[in-house]
């Protein structure tokens, strides 16, 4: 149990600080600096984990059943990179604090509600602890929403007291920027979770596959993402072509820092998806109640992580205390309402094997009736 939560913290910190890195390139535009991250992100580490990990990659994807799923898993993972490419253009915006939460905030929201659409409402207990933690959540982004605006508000009173000749634009590019960002992370939230769907209908046949060809059971996220990755891979890469060349800024690769540049990105990569490789393997090692605790450790973990070194990396260093109580109010909220989702969920898990043993009770009572 203690290993398993320390995994899951681990995934968390991995996550929260995976776009860091980003703030200390040096000679490259925003998209030479996401256009890279996502190519290794999206395919170099993917590739490399899954061969170096997984046995029987040929196997396990020429399966009948994976190849049925196969196109299904393809096209929600198409949106859902559209929407994690998003959440970078979100961050480069408003930053990695409200980039974070505003986006996890709308992915834990809408993935929650996800599956009462497909498979109907759950019992009572259940159904109405997860809309309380939702409701938690929603305040949370609501709040965080309003902290931008505030911060937007501070950063474009203290501008005003600067000389008109340092950049006098600057004030009405800001706002736009900010009001563009929040919505580019509620969006980009709403389409990532076309991963939620792509690992519901890939799991049980790539799981299956992986077992049959003697893997461990977390490598089956591996193998989930593998397809997933280098789906929503494809759009990315097509987006940041075109936006190279559009901005011609294929030659600043050439940067004289790009060598720090590329190592920099690399990390940001390798967090990004080891995050949720972490995640899965913690999971696994915390048992029945991996989905569940592991899940409120993991998210409840990113957030806080990410909040916390924007805040160090001056994010805020021109917001009111305001902006900040803001902010702070959120990310409470949000960790509340993620820890009541987990426990809705736990219900959840439990109600079968409630089930079960009142189903045991009664046959007992009529085999000594």
């Amino acid at each position: 149990m203690v290993e398993g939560i320390i995994w899951a913290l681990f995934a968390g910190l991995m996550l929260g600080l995976y776009a860091l890195p980003a703030k200390f390139t040096k000679g490259f535009k925003e998209e030479n600096t996401w256009g890279l991250f996502f190519m290794l992100t999206m395919f170099v580490v993917p590739i490399l984990a899954t061969f170096l990990i997984m046995k029987g990659v040929g196997n396990i994807y020429g399966a009948e059943d994976v190849q049925a799923v196969l196109p299904k898993m393809v096209v929600t993972s198409v949106l859902w990179g559209i929407g994690v490419m998003m959440w970078g253009k979100a961050i480069h915006h408003i930053g990695v604090s409200l980039g974070f939460s505003i986006f996890i905030g709308t992915v834990i929201l809408v993935g929650s509600l996800m599956p009462f659409l497909v498979e109907g409402l759950p019992e009572s207990k259940v159904f109405l602890t997860i809309m309380v933690g939702l409701l938690f959540v929603l305040a949370g982004i609501f709040a965080n929403g309003k902290a931008g605006i505030t911060r937007e508000a501070d950063e474009a009173a203290a501008k005003s007291e600067l000389p008109e000749d340092e950049d006098s634009d600057s004030e009405s590019a800001d706002k736009k920027s900010m009001a563009a960002g929040i919505l580019i992370a509620i969006v980009g939230g709403l389409l990532a979770t076309g991963f939620s769907f792509a690992n519901a209908v890939g799991r049980p046949p790539l799981h299956a596959a992986s077992q049959a060809q003697g893997n461990p059971e977390w490598v089956t996220a591996l193998a989930v993402m593998f397809p997933i990755f280098l789906s929503g891979g494809v759009i990315m890469a097509g987006y940041f072509a075109w936006q190279l060349t559009q901005k011609k800024a294929w030659g600043d690769f050439a940067a004289p820092s790009l060598a720090k540049n590329f190592v920099l990105i690399f990390v940001m990569a390798v967090f990004h998806y080891a995050a949720s490789a972490v995640f899965a393997y913690a999971a696994f090692k915390l048992g029945a109640v991996g989905n569940t605790v592991g899940y409120a450790i993991f998210n409840t973990a990113c957030v806080v992580t990410a909040i916390v070194s924007g805040i160090v990396t001056g994010e805020w260093k021109l917001a009111s205390s305001k902006a900040k109580n803001l902010l702070y109010a959120g990310l409470t909220c949000m960790v509340i309402g993620i820890l009541i989702i987990s426990l809705g969920n736990k219900f959840a898990t439990e109600e079968p094997a409630a089930d079960e043993v009142v189903a045991s009770e009664r046959l007992s009572v009529e085999s000594t009736s």
